[in-house]
């Protein structure tokens, strides 16, 4: 810290290698890093969005169009850009889906409040209009939402293929997406208060190689990829099965032990005495009247010998995610020690062994909770992108059967909700009317990105769409593979109301949060090398404070 050098000069208190921005140029320069992420995943919106490469400093490949995804893989160092990829989050968390929608959103904001900064409108006035338009979006979303019935299975399959459009397991969306329903039917429970609840912590999802994806299957109970540990043991059984986490094993001296022996016959009755105890655990667990084993830990060779004499089938080495999720599909009890075990603790099933995948498919009783996704795909690459988009379906499909409210696709919600706040502005006064018409102006951005990503002209589809809403055409959205202007509830084009009203409120805080930052301070030495210029958001500050390389080359 530098000494005042005389009274009426600046107090400097920042380090030599610090760098500071204030007022407009930090707001400039937030608002420059923050459209960059949202502009670099727009392009993947809507049913005809392009994928992106992402390519990692190991070399390792990831194609995607999967907003959340982009955005994790992107190397990402600028803080305020960060910010974004936090709505991305937020958005995958709370809904599942409509990534790109909220970044695309929160990006057209701060594009909007850019120009409202430039007719010297002062950040908490925009703040304040932007709040208050959000506020009345997620109003206008629940006067629009279409309640349904729950167990409509039509209306959850069209929930599901809509969000599987555009993404990899489009070539197969009729056959997943009744895989889909189906998973998430059947691990729903009904609560007391006539709620229902989606409990996707009782769904597991596996994949697969080498097969096309339309043989996807849902199994009413659990896949564990192991082999059996010995060739006599049979590879289909229906009995009682015991999940243990505790090796079968014998247990090692902490230290180093040596046995002295001076007779044969010592050493005969020492290898005697561990074969006793290892035989004493086999006749323990037949004893229970276990016909499977699943053991978390290590099984002794002699046990698995003793084991296969018994006909008991048994597993070591499964993972305990897996042994978790076969206790509720077998109604069965984790246990750690099989002296104090009892035949309560064990869980009815049948394991059945499939050859050609080599693993071992476990099913409870008609009580079980819990089933299986399982996804199958040509290589490493497709099924890795089917399982983003059958995950994006299984969140969807849960916000419906959980809120049992709907929206129409297509862009109708943006540019209805988009109409009903520019009237709802010339309400409002001062200055934050036009911070509610720029909202507005915002929400535009996915019926105007659909089009464009389609191949279509923007201007004249929003001009259509705005027409058929004018005319009370409410449902009215666009159908990118014909061009047309239509009824998109009718037309099957169906989102959950949740992922919409998630979508804004996450779109407008990020929007606020990087107006609200006036001054940017960083200690240290930021300054510009290799390609720091030519990164998106880079300028100004350069370095740590504006890059955001590292993504392989991908865009």
């Amino acid at each position: 810290m530098s000494q005042q050098q005389m009274q009426g000069q600046p107090m400097i208190v920042l380090g030599d290698d610090a760098q500071r921005m204030k007022d407009e140029s930090a707001q400039e320069h937030n608002i420059s890093a923050a459209r960059a992420v949202a502009e670099s995943v727009r392009s993947t919106l809507g049913p005809k969005g392009m994928d992106k490469m992402l390519v990692t400093s190991l070399g390792d490949i990831v194609v995607t169009n999967d907003g959340v995804t982009i955005l994790d893989e992107m190397d990402i160092d600028n803080p305020t850009a960060e910010m974004i990829v936090e709505v991305a989050e937020t958005q995958e968390d709370e809904a599942g889906d409509g990534t790109t929608t909220a970044v695309s959103v929160a990006g057209e904001l701060l594009k909007g409040a850019e120009e409202l900064l430039d007719q010297d409108i002062h950040p908490t006035a925009a703040i304040k209009g932007f709040t208050m338009a959000s506020e009345q979006a997620r109003e206008e979303i629940d006067d629009m939402a279409i309640e349904v019935d729950r167990e409509d299975e039509e209306i959850l399959r069209k929930v599901a293929e809509t969000s599987m459009t555009g993404k990899g397991a489009e070539q197969h969306k009729d056959t997943l997406a009744s895989l889909v329903v189906n998973a998430a039917r059947a691990v729903t429970v009904e609560a007391e208060d006539g709620s229902y609840i989606v409990d996707l912590a009782y769904l597991n999802t596996e994949t697969a190689t080498g097969d096309s994806a339309g043989n996807s299957e849902v199994i009413e109970g659990s896949i564990v990829d192991k082999d059996p540990l010995h060739e006599d043991m049979p590879d289909e059984t229906e009995g009682d099965v015991l999940l243990l986490d505790s090796a079968m094993e014998l247990e090692e001296a902490d230290v180093d032990t040596q046995v002295s022996v001076t007779d044969p016959d010592q050493l005969q009755d020492f290898i005697a005495q561990e074969e006793q105890q290892l035989q004493g655990m086999v006749d323990r667990v037949v004893d229970l009247g276990a016909d499977v084993v699943i053991c978390q830990k290590g099984v002794d060779d002699m046990v698995q010998h003793y084991l296969a004499k018994e006909g008991v089938l048994a597993m070591r080495r499964v993972k305990k995610s897996d042994l978790e999720f076969l206790r509720e599909v077998l109604g069965a009890n984790i246990v750690s020690d099989l002296d104090t075990a009892t035949a309560a603790d064990l869980g009815a099933g049948t394991v059945t062994r499939d050859g050609d995948a080599e693993h071992y498919i476990i099913e409870g009783d008609e009580d079980a909770h819990g089933v299986t996704l399982y996804l199958r795909g040509s290589t490493d690459h497709v099924v890795d992108e089917i399982e983003r988009g059958v995950q994006d379906a299984l969140d969807v499909v849960a916000d419906t059967i959980t809120e049992g409210t709907v929206l129409p696709g297509g862009g109708a919600p943006e540019t209805e909700v988009a109409a009903r706040l520019r009237d709802y502005a010339d309400g409002v006064s001062g200055r934050e009317q036009l911070a509610v018409e720029a909202f507005a102006d915002a929400l535009d951005v996915v019926p105007r990105t659909l089009a464009e990503n389609s191949g279509l002209d923007p201007i004249d589809t929003l001009v259509d769409l705005r027409s058929a809403h004018d005319d009370d055409r409410v449902r009215a959205g666009l159908n990118v593979f014909t061009g047309d202007v239509e009824d998109a509830f009718e037309a099957g084009i169906v989102e959950p109301a949740h992922a919409k009203r998630q979508a804004v409120s996450s779109a407008t805080e990020a929007a606020n949060l990087v107006l609200k930052i006036d001054d940017i301070i960083s200690a240290g030495d930021l300054s510009t090398e290799g390609d720091g210029d030519d990164a998106p958001g880079g300028g100004g500050m350069g370095g740590g404070m504006g890059g955001m390389g590292g993504m392989g080359g991908a865009m």
